[in-house]
């Protein structure tokens, strides 16, 4: 029989094998091959004919059976305990170790525990940077008294887990963000008569997830364009700029006035999507191209080139963000002579934690200017990215009126 220094050196050896499969994780699993591989593991070093990871769900409200060993049918039946509740629940809430004795007469939320035959449970909180992330737990058909030693090594293993665990997802949410934001994009941008256009796309090294760029053509032959930036970063911010794009487009059919596609906006998110916030700029081209109409919800005003003349920012309202309240919305409308080029962006392009703003805007002005908008685009991203990556998405459309529009009473194709 080992003595307990032997006991503690033993289980200090075991620890660094889960080290190392922690280690091994970041290279190539995904989460949950990443839990089923430690799992295994903890299962074998502890003796146990149960181990489970419960995972806090996005609304912190339950914990979801997400892998198990030796009671599979957890996962399977899509288990979930709410926070507080039963014995995962008390050890979530209570963020300590919580050992059942005898798992028959105690209180148990998952019946799955009393019907695979379990006796004795062990779980422990997974806590990583401070935030829980779930619970691990541990269980056996006879009855066993767990020793402090034990109860630590779980401890110490679900610490790695925990930190591992919010890596992975990490990872895993800013490339699913990414695919998702990148497919809602243009695909390629309207072939129009008199227009030249160009767009850059860089995902910040940071946040990822929310803003967008749009462009269209409306029945009414006018062209549609929209740039947008949706609050919060990673995948959630990417489904609501997903939503967000679809309703606007919709709302595009129904009017040609950016305002009142604004506001309809608005409204749609307040109601459905009460915590989401956004700044978005509608414009609405003429067929005639002389003429665009425009309107923002907080979002910064786009820079417009005349033929030999310094680029300036439009001088334009700006209205509440999305999401913020209903009040009455207003639409700029800025004349676009043959020659001049128009730039949408948002707002990490201009934004700088050691500068302001406006000092952002001022350079970009200065990289602006009315002529071919994939050489103008290709300054804009040398003159405020430059060579390092950006801190925030950016997102840039350049819009050049060539002098060659449609006849009058033609209209976009």
């Amino acid at each position: 029989m080992e003595r307990p220094a032997d006991a503690l050196a033993s289980l200090a050896r075991k620890l660094e094998n889960i080290q190392a499969i922690t280690d091994e994780a970041f290279a190539h699993m995904g989460v949950e091959e990443f839990l089923d591989t430690l799992l295994a593991r903890v299962r074998e070093i502890l003796d146990v004919d149960t181990a489970v990871v419960l995972l806090l769900d996005r609304g912190e409200r339950f914990l979801e059976a997400t892998v198990a060993k030796g009671i599979e049918e957890e996962v399977t039946q899509g288990v979930h305990v709410p926070v507080g509740e039963g014995f995962a629940g008390r050890v979530a809430a209570e963020r300590r170790p919580v050992y059942i004795a005898d798992v028959p007469t105690a209180t148990i939320f998952n019946p799955l525990l009393v019907q695979r035959g379990l006796t004795s449970l062990l779980g422990v909180p997974l806590i990583g940077g401070g935030k829980l992330v779930g619970v691990m737990h541990v269980g056996t058909l006879a009855p066993r008294l767990f020793t402090a030693d034990e109860t630590e090594f779980l401890q110490l293993a679900a610490a790695r887990i925990a930190l591992t665990v919010q890596s992975l997802t990490s990872r895993a949410e800013r490339a699913g963000a990414l695919e998702l934001q990148r497919s809602l994009l243009p695909s390629r941008l309207p072939q129009i008569p008199g227009v030249e256009m160009a767009t850059r796309y860089r995902p910040g090294k940071e946040s990822v997830g929310g803003d967008w760029y749009d462009v269209f053509v409306l029945p009414s032959g006018e062209l549609g364009i929209v740039m947008g930036d949706v609050a919060g970063h990673g995948l959630p911010s990417a489904v609501v700029m997903g939503r967000m794009r679809s309703a606007l487009r919709s709302y595009a059919l129904e009017s040609t006035d950016p305002a009142e596609v604004l506001g309809k906006l608005n409204r749609k998110m307040m109601h459905f999507e009460p915590d989401a916030t956004a700044t978005v700029l509608y414009a609405v081209c003429d067929p005639s191209l002389e003429r665009v109409r425009v309107s923002s919800a907080g979002h910064p005003p786009p820079v417009l080139a005349l033929p030999g003349r310094p680029a300036e920012a439009v001088d334009m309202k700006f209205d509440l963000l999305i999401g913020l309240g209903d009040t009455p919305r207003t639409t700029k409308v800025v004349e676009l002579p043959p020659g001049a080029l128009m730039c949408f962006y948002t707002d990490g392009l201009v934004e700088r934690r050691d500068d302001s703003v406006d000092n952002g805007v001022a350079r970009l002005c200065r990289a602006v200017q009315a002529g071919p908008p994939e050489r103008v685009a290709a300054a804009v991203m040398s003159a405020l990215i430059g060579r390092e990556p950006p801190e925030d998405d950016v997102a840039l459309l350049l819009v050049h009126r060539t002098g060659n529009a449609p006849e009058p009473g033609g209209s976009l194709p």
